[in-house]
């Protein structure tokens, strides 16, 4: 059975994690059908990843929406970014996932787009919610929702990654590793490196339910590397299991992160006069990137962790370019969330500009030592409100004399608290860390 329910980008007010069963699908399918119905006849797209408990939870949720009255557009496994663009192309109300992204396949949980390929209205979740609390009913004969399969749904969504790119592009002479991780790009992506003139190495793209995730992608990148290195490849390419996240490695087999990948794009855009505004990075952002887009005059900022934050920043200052260092890159110009293969195409549009590999391309930022240290939390008051560790944050912070930062805070997703010191002395750091995190360990233990 799925162990957990990620709402980070679901209901608010059920965020966090807690069992997901498929009478709950049914009943959010229910809900979420009730409230577009209630603003006229609605269409629901609904799209998964490679993990073997969608077909049960899209059951689940085909029934809710149809028995709401909502017709129900299935599109089979797909990357989250590919239904934000079809919810839009097909003028639907909303598009859901049912997916659990970097996750292992005995997790699965949530996401719902509007119908222009946003997060929802505050005003439709808070209904979703309240009719989440009220007995289902089941709408007259003559009103329950229709089903039907988009069966074009991959061909559309490789065109729209490919439009994303001048139609003159070629990257013919260019050898690149994919891995999928057994996941929802497994499909798509190979394509619209190959249909772009790349000689294209895949790996990982074999899904069976259960191999989504599991020692590969974007999580797991030693594959990745040894085969860039077999393979004499320019570089490689990782996403993860519902292609919202893409992390590179460079011909050498150095990992490339999302600081490094986002500071490519924004440089190239800079350069060419297409930055609007600044860049919207997170707290977790490395002080490197920051000081990097600074030496180019390139405003920056800090969002919370999760790219819901980037992207509310970035709406909120018209903004066209924000990410995370774990992969998570959104280009406004070109789409209205994170989208791994739009933001890696960007990256090699980058490079064949400048003429430049990516391990050229990445020394322009110089990453100061950062170290993350998790300490699992099991619950009850919060280490972080502790006195002893406020002091000890303060003391580690004067210590680096404005040369560094402590960021200590929970995760959105798992039980744990994330320690994380930052400077330019790795020595320093990481025993300010590990200091940090016995703190913090004996405090919830």
């Amino acid at each position: 059975m799925t162990k957990k329910y990620f709402g980070t980008d679901g209901i608010r007010g059920r965020v966090g994690e807690f069992p997901i069963t498929p009478d709950f699908m049914l009943k959010l399918g229910w809900a979420a059908g009730m409230a577009f119905r209630s603003m006229g006849a609605c269409r629901i797209l609904v799209g998964k990843d490679t993990r073997i408990s969608g077909y049960m939870f899209e059951s689940a949720l085909e029934a809710g929406l149809s028995a709401a009255g909502a017709d129900v557009m299935l599109l089979g496994p797909m990357p989250t970014p590919a239904i934000a663009y079809l919810t839009r192309t097909f003028h639907a109300e909303a598009g859901i996932v049912i997916s659990a992204s970097h996750n292992p396949h005995d997790d699965n949980g949530i996401k719902f787009f509007s119908g222009k390929g946003t997060k929802l209205p505050d005003e439709v979740e808070l209904m979703i919610e309240e009719l989440l609390d009220t007995p289902m009913t089941v709408v007259e004969s003559s009103k329950i929702g229709k089903v039907s399969r988009i069966n074009d749904a991959s061909g559309r969504y490789i065109e729209f990654c490919k439009s994303s790119v001048p139609t003159s592009t070629n990257f013919a002479g260019l050898k690149i590793v994919i891995d999928c991780a057994h996941g929802a790009t497994y499909k798509v992506a190979p394509s619209v490196f190959r249909e772009l003139g790349a000689e294209v190495v895949v790996l990982s793209a074999q899904p069976n339910g259960l191999n989504i995730n599991d020692n590969c992608g974007s999580t797991h990148m030693g594959q990745l590397q040894a085969a860039v290195l077999a393979e004499h490849a320019d570089l490689g390419i990782a996403f993860d299991g519902d292609g919202d996240r893409v992390l590179m490695v460079d011909h050498t087999g150095a990992i490339v992160d999302g600081d490094e990948l986002l500071y490519i794009i924004a440089r190239d855009l800079h350069e060419r006069d297409k930055l609007q505004g600044g860049v919207v990075g997170t707290l977790m952002s490395n002080l490197g990137l920051e000081l990097a887009l600074a030496d180019l005059s390139i405003p920056f900022v800090r969002a919370n962790v999760g790219d819901r934050y980037v992207i509310a920043d970035l709406l909120e200052r018209n903004w066209l370019v924000g990410g995370e260092n774990s992969g998570h890159i959104v280009c406004f110009n070109h789409t209205t969330t994170g989208d791994a293969i739009i933001a890696a195409l960007q990256v090699l549009m980058a490079l064949k500009t400048r003429s430049e590999g990516l391990a050229q391309a990445r020394q322009a930022l110089r990453k100061c030592p950062q170290v993350l240290i998790n300490v699992r939390f099991g619950g009850g008051a919060s280490p972080l409100d502790h006195p002893a560790v406020k002091e000890a944050s303060d003391r580690v912070t004067q210590a680096m004399a404005g040369r560094g930062r402590v960021l200590l805070r929970k995760s959105g997703t798992e039980p744990l608290v994330r320690v994380m010191v930052e400077g330019e002395d790795e020595t320093q750091v990481r025993g300010h860390a590990e200091d940090l995190a016995k703190l913090v360990t004996e405090i919830c233990a």
